[in-house]
């Protein structure tokens, strides 16, 4: 029994002193030693529990020297508390990332990436090469169809145009034949009175459009067949009707609507006094002597009753005669 507290006289203050020397050590050591710090302490700890056990001292007696605690946390030392917040401190600076300055770019650098952005507007450019060549194709195609619309278009007018020529044709030989069949035949020509009211230009327009023109009596005779017929026509009342015959190019020069001038006339004059009567000096107020109008009255219409012309004006609205060739 004495040997044994004379071995532990001996050797546990070496031990203890050793590790206080450790601990001294270790707190000199900073960076990377941490860890191999953690197991020495952890063996000198296991080292230091068998001698005890061995030599039956109980477990709590190295804490009578507060600078050796050994064992629990609420044993640990004021160098094991910085001990431990140095390495605290050395994980918190380890799990930091540290933020350096970027380095400023080199001339390669500024080249690379010019060339980068260069190589994308060139392929930038070639799409709008693509696209626009896929517009230009559009384009064409559009122009072609545009191109054969046009031409459909023209060919569809001309079709109107001769459909409407063929109409007209045909509405001409229809009025002429109505014409011949329905109104005078006189020779080569045929007279057909028209009921509608309308001015001298329209009226000729009418009998154009209808394969004729306003009535041109060429000779008395022809005149005398033309009263004949409209007096049967119209009587028992008396209607002024357009002939084809003014004087608009000059006044008092009577011609045609042919131009051709017109060799006789048959204008109205006022009713002559009786034999034995003083003629008046004054103009019948009813019937006053043609043609009267001057430069206001320059077209000529007939009488229905007694086949007499008078000057009007172009713009009256009247009956119209129309003639035909026959």
């Amino acid at each position: 029994m004495h040997a044994a507290w004379l071995f532990g006289a001996l050797v546990i203050p070496q031990l203890l002193g050793f590790g206080h020397g450790a601990r001294g050590a270790e707190r000199e050591w900073e960076g990377g030693w941490g860890g191999a710090q953690e197991e020495e302490r952890e063996r000198e700890a296991l080292m230091l529990k068998h001698l005890q056990e061995a030599l039956g001292l109980p477990a709590g007696r190295g804490d009578e020297n507060p600078e050796n605690p050994v064992g629990t946390e609420e044993g640990k030392g004021t160098w094991e508390i910085e001990e431990d917040q140095e390495e605290e401190e050395e994980e918190e600076a380890t799990a930091t990332p540290s933020f350096s300055p970027s380095p400023s770019p080199t001339p390669e650098d500024t080249v690379t990436y010019i060339l980068g952005r260069l190589a994308g507007l060139d392929a930038g450019l070639h799409q709008l090469h693509v696209r626009l060549h896929a517009l230009d194709t559009r384009v064409v195609e559009l122009t072609r169809g545009l191109r054969q619309l046009r031409e459909a278009a023209g060919d569809t007018r001309d079709a109107v145009q001769a459909l409407q020529e063929a109409q007209r044709r045909a509405e001409r030989e229809h009025g002429r034949l109505e014409g011949c069949l329905k109104g005078l035949r006189l020779g080569h020509k045929c007279f057909l009175l028209s009921r509608d009211f309308e001015a001298q230009t329209t009226a000729q327009a009418r009998c154009v459009a209808r394969g004729g023109s306003l009535a041109q009596p060429a000779d008395r005779q022809q005149m005398e067949a033309l009263t004949r017929y409209l007096r049967g026509a119209l009587a028992p009342y008396n209607w002024p009707v357009w002939l084809g015959v003014h004087d608009r190019r000059a006044e008092g020069l009577y011609l045609f609507e042919n131009g051709q001038r017109v060799s006789f006339f048959a204008w109205h004059r006022a009713p002559r006094p009786e034999p034995g009567t003083r003629p008046s000096a004054a103009p019948h107020p009813l019937s006053p002597d043609q043609p009267n109008g001057g430069a206001l009255e320059n077209c000529v219409a007939q009488a229905s009753d007694d086949g007499s012309w008078w000057d009007h004006d172009c713009e009256r609205r009247l009956y119209y005669v129309c003639e035909f060739p026959f």
